[in-house]
Formats: structure tokens, C-alpha cells, sequence
């Protein structure tokens, strides 16, 4: 049930869910008062959850909490987290990345660099998927055609969210006296991650990819950019999405938290 209410129950704080809820509320309410508060309310909840300004701020303050270093260290294994693959499903001929892919591209790249002798991948299936494959084993198919042999794949593929992932984990890892772990996953996602890992004892070189903040290559004058600070102001479904990220990371901290799994 915890699972399942994990799931559903943030789709009601989301900006665009509840901003619907909002606007349904005014064909609901008969009082003009009402109906307009619930009017501005929600066009208001747009548009601040897809301004550029206000989604960047709250995607960095997760994403650059770790920075890659300039040379990872070695590891006794790298850890990629599940979520970066979509499964072979008609009239896809194989198992393709998403946006999280950049976790399966990374990991593999980290392998070929020799930063460790083994990858674990580790993601299952939810309940109610209509997947048959749990998310690892699509992860050890493109890990194989990204030239990482299959004999250092190893597969945890029962578990369906982050804190599962750790302790499943840990159990096929600790009797191979396995503690120091490269741990990949996406940028947004790493600081509970690496919460989640540490409490489970694993000492944690944190491997962040897939970032959605970045630097320019060289600071141009305002003069030139300043469309860009324009455009932001205004809400995009790109955006939307991004903050809706951000807070399904903030309100999984909370919630884990709570539980004392951090």
C-alpha cells in the first residue's frame, strides 16, 4: 500500500495536477468569489511551476549538490540505478533509453574506463505495470551492446523504488565483501540516493549524470542573451515537467525521511 500511495498520492501537489483540480473547481463552485480565486489560483500555479527562473533554481539546488570530480576514483563496483530504460514493446525492436538513459551510457563508460570490475544494475517492475521485464535486465541488454561483457553484469531486479534499490542491493553485495560502490544515477536524483545508500553502509563515490543545469561554455554579454532571461519568463510544458521532477525528489526526501530511511 506505502507503494502505492508513494506513487499516487504527489500526483495531487504536482503543479499541473493540481492546478486541473483548481480549474475543475470553478465549473464546481456556484459563489463568483470562489470561482475566481480558484481561477487565479490555478493559472497562477502554472505559470510559476513553468517559469524558467523559478524551475532552474529548484532543479540545481538538487543537481549540484554533487559535482562529478575531476577524476572519479576506483570502486569495488559501479551501482547504476533503474529508470533510464523503456522495454521492448511492440513496435519498439528493442529495449531503448529515455531520458535517464544517460545513467546506462554512463555506467558502461565508467566500466570501460576500469573504474571498477562489476556493474549491479538494480530496478524491478511496479505491480501494476503492464511490463513484463523488470528494468535491470533491460539495462543489462543495452549495457551488453555498449560493450560491457555479461559476465560483470549483476542483476537485482525485485526491487520498485529507491529504498528498495540500496537494500536489495546490499544483499547480493555484502557477501561478496563488496562496501565501495560507484553510484550512478541521474543528477536530480543523487542527493537522496546517496542518503539511501550511506544508511544501508556502503561508503558512496557518487557518479552523477543526466544534468539539466549546465554552465555555457563562455559568458556572453547580456546584450546578445537576454532572450533567454525573457522566454523563461514564461511557463512551457518543458519546465513544467522539470519541476514536477524536482519536487517528486523533494517530497521523496521528506517521506523517507520520515520513515527513517535517511
Amino acid at each position: 500500500m506505502f507503494l502505492f500511495l508513494s506513487k499516487f498520492l504527489p500526483i495531487f501537489v504536482y503543479p499541473l495536477s493540481l492546478a486541473a483540480i483548481l480549474l475543475a473547481l470553478v465549473f464546481i463552485f456556484r459563489k463568483p468569489k470562489w470561482r475566481k480565486r480558484f481561477l487565479v489560483a490555478g493559472v497562477l500555479l502554472i505559470w510559476l511551476g513553468g517559469n524558467g527562473w523559478l524551475t532552474n533554481a529548484l532543479v540545481k539546488s538538487l543537481e549540484w549538490q554533487y559535482l562529478p570530480p575531476d577524476e572519479i576514483p576506483h570502486a569495488d563496483a559501479i551501482v547504476i540505478l533503474g529508470g533510464g530504460t523503456q522495454p521492448q514493446q511492440y513496435p519498439r525492436p528493442s529495449a531503448e533509453v529515455d531520458g535517464a538513459g544517460d545513467r546506462v551510457i554512463y555506467g558502461a563508460r565508467l566500466y570501460r574506463e576500469g573504474k571498477a570490475p562489476l556493474v549491479l544494475v538494480t530496478g524491478g517492475r511496479l505491480p501494476w505495470s503492464f511490463v513484463k521485464k523488470a528494468a535491470a535486465t533491460e539495462m543489462k541488454d543495452l549495457l551488453s551492446f555498449l560493450g560491457v561483457p555479461e559476465e560483470v553484469i549483476i542483476l537485482e531486479e525485485k526491487s520498485a523504488n529507491t529504498y528498495e534499490n540500496a537494500v536489495f542491493t546490499k544483499e547480493i553485495l555484502e557477501p561478496m565483501g563488496i562496501n565501495r560502490i560507484l553510484l550512478v544515477t541521474s543528477a536530480m536524483h543523487m542527493p537522496r540516493s546517496v542518503a539511501i545508500f550511506k544508511g544501508q553502509g556502503f561508503e558512496v563515490i557518487p557518479a552523477p549524470t543526466d544534468f539539466n543545469i549546465t554552465e555555457p561554455d563562455e559568458k556572453l554579454p547580456f546584450s546578445q542573451v537576454w532572450p533567454n532571461y525573457l522566454f523563461g519568463l514564461f511557463p512551457s510544458a518543458h519546465n513544467l515537467s522539470e519541476t514536477t521532477d524536482a519536487l517528486k525528489e523533494y517530497l521523496g526526501i521528506l517521506t523517507y525521511w520520515a520513515r527513517g530511511w535517511l
